[in-house]
Order: structure tokens, then C-alpha cells, then sequence
């Protein structure tokens, strides 16, 4: 048997699902439903670095306008780790910061965030705290705003991804994390996020590291309608980790036919015909990828009723689809059937006559 024949059938034999990563721990996490898609050791507590700084925006983004001006205190200017050489009494807005920090990792942009909130460092983890048991985030817990580490400061894979797919669904730090570079108040911040140039539909999130805690990567990639959140914890490998495991999740969706052009998707009453309803059918076709076990909602959102005569293909209203909760499709929604104005009975006008002048 040859070394190729041999190769192609160990191969063949691997489970389709079989996935091995480099990391301590790691998960893979549907963005829209949390489902989880694979894992490793996911439920497990570590160190999180600057995927701390997750956190730090989300709560900065509730709490402010991007547009505001900050000025930089004192206890920002010099700390320790990964900067972006803030010097104090110098003003930023806080999108700058929000820039800094995500993009280039800002110890001290947290820093400045952080006090510019909530008045202190001590304070403004209070409230991390507060938003993680707000998104019913178990197993994970801050100390401070930029990830030095603490024991204090700590998450699980799944925590830290929850907590991920939850910031992405906010418009502002989308945009952030999915930004190579910016350029604001004199400075240009380069993304150290690798995989927003190596992987097709990589959207962000944030690297971490510190030697206690190793190489920590939140990544979030979009195909076909679907999010994917992926975090690994401790990880040499985690640039071609992510990938693998995006690959893996994206394969774990099929696309499905939800609406096909034509179908009776329910009836519409109708006065002054001589029918009492007209039927309601589907005017586009929608597909969508989906888990196996997902299922398509339909909300049908028309008039209470529609006077005759109604003509076969009007618009009478729309079809909204859900899956996992999020809308993915509005298809108009049309008449299958042509219904005539109801002809007057010839007592008709009598019987208003008699009913007057009686």
C-alpha cells in the first residue's frame, strides 16, 4: 500500500467534526443564539489580558458619546504594558481613546476611559461588573479596566465569548473593532489583530497577552448572515487556530429554502365581497444558513382587513423571518386570488328607503 493511499484514508476515517487546537481552552459560539459549536476546556477560569478591554468599551460606549473630550489625568500617563503615550492634562475624544485602546491595546487609554466615567479605576470595574451579571455573564469578574493581571480579573472561553458576541451586536464597537487602522488627535493606531487581513469575513475583536496568562484572542468572523464568535486562551498557535475553528463552525450551518415564491403564507379578511378572506402568499423567495436544530420564525404584519375589490399580486403587507431571534428577511406579501366587489342586492337601496321613511 503506498504512503499516499495510506494518507487519503486516514484522512478519510478523521470525523468530519474533529477539531484540535494549540489552546488551553477554547470555544466556537454562534453570535446571534450562543449556541455552542465546539469547545475545549471552555468552562474554565483563566487570566484574560487586554480582552479585558472588551468590557472597558462596552461599558464606555453605554455610558457616553464618542464626541466627548477627555482629558488625559495623571494616573493614565506612564503605565505599565502596551501604550499609546498619553501624557497628562492632554485632551482626546473618547472615540480616540476607544480607538487606542482597541486597536493598539492602550493600557493608558483604558486608564483615561475608565476615570473620565466612573471618576476611578476601583469605580469603573464596578460597573464592568454590574453590565457582565446585567448580561448574565457567570464566571467571569473585573478588577480593573486594561487586563494587567489580577486575580481578580479573570473569565472562562465562554464567559469571554458571551460577553464578545453581546459587544458586537453594538453598532459603534463594531466598527471599532473591525478597523484596521485610525488616525485622530496626531496619532495613526494599527490593529494588532491579524485576522482582519488572514481570514475572509474576520470582523475583530481583540488580542490579549501577558507571560502569567499567555496569548488570549477573541475573533468574531461573518458569512452567509452568521456570526461566529471564537476565543482561545492560551494559545501559541492562535492565528491558525481561528481560522480552523472558524472554518469548523461555518461548517456546522446548511442553507435552508425558508419562503419560496407563491407559498399560502395566510389570509387577509376581506368586506364588500363575496368572499370573506383572500389568501396571502409569498411574493421572494428567502434562504438562509442555519443550525440543524434552528427553526424559522414567520410574523405576518398586515391591515386587519382590506375592502373589495381586491386584485390578484397587490401588496397587502410583508412577512417578517426570524432565526435565533434576529430578523433576516422582510418578503412582501401579495393577493393569490382576484375578489370581486360584492354586487348589490336589488332591495338593497329599498331597504335603506323603508328603514328612513318608515
Amino acid at each position: 500500500m503506498t504512503a499516499a493511499l495510506v494518507a487519503a484514508i486516514l484522512v478519510y476515517l478523521t470525523p468530519v467534526n474533529a477539531l484540535e487546537v494549540s489552546a488551553r481552552s477554547a470555544v466556537v459560539l454562534d453570535g446571534d443564539s450562543g449556541a455552542v459549536l465546539w469547545e475545549k476546556n471552555a468552562g474554565e477560569k483563566s487570566l484574560i489580558a487586554s480582552t479585558t478591554k472588551i468590557m472597558t468599551a462596552l461599558v464606555t460606549l453605554e455610558r457616553t458619546d464618542p464626541d466627548e473630550v477627555v482629558t488625559v489625568p495623571q494616573e493614565a500617563a506612564g503605565i505599565e504594558g502596551s501604550s499609546v503615550y498619553l501624557r497628562a492634562g492632554e485632551t482626546l475624544t473618547v472615540r480616540d481613546l476607544l480607538y487606542g485602546m482597541m486597536l493598539q491595546s492602550g493600557n493608558d487609554a483604558a486608564t483615561a476611559l475608565a476615570v473620565y466615567v466612573s471618576g476611578s479605576e476601583d469605580a469603573f470595574a464596578a460597573e464592568m461588573n454590574r453590565k457582565a451579571q446585567e448580561l448574565g455573564l457567570k464566571e467571569i469578574h473585573f478588577a480593573n479596566p486594561h487586563g494587567l493581571d489580577s486575580e481578580e480579573n479573570y473569565a472562562t472561553a465562554y464567559s469571554l465569548g458571551k460577553l464578545a458576541a453581546a459587544a458586537m451586536k453594538n453598532p459603534e464597537f463594531r466598527k471599532i473593532v473591525s478597523s484596521k487602522s485610525y488616525s485622530g488627535a496626531g496619532r495613526t493606531f494599527q490593529n494588532h489583530n491579524k485576522l482582519l487581513w488572514s481570514y475572509s469575513g474576520a470582523k475583530g475583536v481583540k488580542t490579549g497577552y501577558t507571560r502569567k496568562a499567555g496569548r488570549i484572542l477573541v475573533g468574531c468572523a461573518e458569512r452567509n448572515g452568521r456570526r461566529l464568535i471564537s476565543v482561545t486562551i492560551s494559545d501559541p498557535q492562535d492565528w491558525n487556530d481561528h481560522s480552523r475553528m472558524f472554518d469548523y463552525g461555518f461548517s456546522q450551518y446548511e442553507s435552508r429554502n425558508l419562503v419560496n415564491p407563491g407559498d399560502i403564507c395566510g389570509q387577509l379578511s376581506v368586506l364588500s365581497g363575496p368572499e370573506d378572506y383572500v389568501n396571502l402568499v409569498a411574493a421572494e423567495p428567502v434562504s438562509f444558513s442555519m443550525l440543524p436544530e434552528e427553526q424559522a420564525e414567520y410574523r405576518l404584519l398586515t391591515a386587519p382587513f382590506v375592502y373589495a375589490p381586491v386584485n390578484q399580486g397587490c401588496r397587502l403587507g410583508t412577512m417578517q423571518v426570524f432565526v435565533a431571534g434576529k430578523l433576516v428577511a422582510n418578503v412582501p406579501i401579495e393577493a393569490k386570488e382576484t375578489v370581486a366587489l360584492q354586487p348589490e342586492s336589488p332591495g338593497f337601496w329599498a331597504s335603506i328607503r323603508d328603514s328612513i321613511f318608515r
